[in-house]
């Protein structure tokens, strides 16, 4: 799995792809950055990180699809797959070694972030409770979409069409709450209530606001190992279909 793991990491850093996708992210967040500076109302800077987070969510998710795009669908494409189904390690294990892979690179993204909030505190003052909880709440939010992007991946054969399924899908995440509160959804309780449960921005305030809720962690990590869990059943039985 290890082996993997490391094959994985390397086709990411040994070419342009991850600094290429860090540069972008780094630039969103710059960007935010720089345009709360411009609509400052007075001499003193007042902002919250996880608001940034928060406000630029549209941008971010636009990002983890092309992360996740070539999990499995390269392996499609470039006649791959059969060689590693066929090979020793089980699915849970290459399901979980792509997952960690990607994930490492989107904590890379993260860290690369912190220059902000290091440069702020030279400056000024930083609430690194704050701080801590909203990185945290961003971290457990693309964890899901990390998941997610890699089952559309599995599906498909063309990363372009996965990354755009990802897209449209983590997209509508975003829009849940704007769903459940149109009229038309609030005259049905119950399905207000089950639309407001899968609201990943609204959990994401609470962490970020400094309220942890066991609910709210228990939400992330049971979907996205509900999502991993779904990648493994859809892959096991193609691998059988080799057989």
């Amino acid at each position: 799995m290890f082996a993997l793991y490391k094959k994985e990491i390397q086709s990411f850093f040994y070419s342009p792809f991850a600094y290429v996708l860090s540069a972008l992210f780094m630039l969103i967040f710059g960007f935010a950055f720089v345009n709360r500076i411009a609509s400052m109302q007075s001499s003193v800077f007042q902002f919250s990180f996880p608001d940034m987070f928060y406000n630029n969510f549209f941008y971010f998710v636009f990002i983890i699809p092309l992360l996740t795009m070539r999990s499995f669908a390269d392996e499609r494409r470039g006649g791959t797959e059969v060689q590693l189904l066929t090979s020793p390690l089980t699915i849970t294990q290459i399901v979980l070694a792509k997952f960690f892979a990607i994930e490492t690179v989107f904590l890379f993204m993260i860290a690369l972030s912190m220059f902000f909030p290091v440069y702020i505190s030279l400056h000024g003052t930083v609430i690194w409770s704050s701080l801590i909880c909203g990185y945290v709440s961003f971290f457990l939010w693309g964890t899901v979409c990390v998941a997610i992007g890699m089952l559309f991946s599995s599906m498909q054969s063309s990363p372009i069409i996965a990354a755009i399924i990802g897209e449209i899908v983590m997209e509508g995440f975003l829009f849940l709450d704007q769903f459940a509160a149109t009229k038309m959804v609030e005259s049905y309780p119950h399905l207000n209530a089950v639309i407001t449960w899968f609201s990943m921005q609204r959990r994401f305030v609470f962490f970020a606001q400094g309220m942890f809720r066991l609910e709210d962690l228990v939400f992330f990590l049971t979907l996205t190992v509900m999502v991993l869990f779904w990648i493994i059943l859809h892959i096991e039985k193609r691998r059988w279909s080799h057989r």
